[in-house]
């Protein structure tokens, strides 16, 4: 199914629209407190369990595709999406609830902890624009766009993943 020019104009507006409103509403949502609402501990091994989810998705999608198994693709490239929003959600909940927690270690891990927390938080929104845009193409039938994209798309989107796991295992002794 080709998309047309019109449509595909659309859903370039649409693209950018989210790829900067998604950060924009991240950020703002940092500045606020939920009064009244008891903190939400509970929800970081959550949301780091959904990256971890959402990165084995993705290796299991790209080895589907190259085993020609679209349908099936499609599907865990929809459910990696998913995971990713849900992840999004319960991020935004938690820090809307609680106070930033510090890094307690010292020495060459602190800047190892802080150089894998700038480029997971760097590249998650830099990979906003790809996804859709991937998903977009993969939905239409542009499959050579599409695959072409993916190629960038992917390592991006896997790095996020695993490094806000990692993220994850090196800040949880300090909550």
């Amino acid at each position: 199914m080709q998309t047309s020019p019109q449509t595909t104009k659309n859903y370039n507006v649409w693209i950018w629209i989210l790829s900067i409103a998604i950060p924009l509403a991240v950020a703002v949502l940092f500045t606020v407190r939920i009064p009244g609402v008891e903190r939400l501990g509970f929800l970081p091994p959550i949301y780091a369990t959904i990256n971890g989810l959402t990165a084995i998705i993705l290796v299991v999608a790209v080895y589907q595709i190259k085993k020609g198994n679209r349908k099936l693709h499609e599907r865990l490239m929809k459910t990696a999406i998913v995971c990713s929003v849900l992840f999004l959600g319960m991020y935004v909940a938690y820090h809307m609830t609680s106070d930033s927690t510090a890094f307690g270690g010292e020495g060459i891990i602190k800047y190892v902890y802080y150089f894998i927390l700038l480029t997971h938080i760097l590249l998650s929104i830099a990979v906003i624009p790809f996804v859709l845009i991937t998903y977009v193409r993969g939905i239409s039938g542009q499959f050579y766009k599409h695959r072409k994209i993916a190629r960038i798309t992917y390592p991006l989107w896997l790095y996020v993943a695993v490094t806000g796991v990692i993220v994850y295992l090196m800040i949880s002794p300090y909550y």
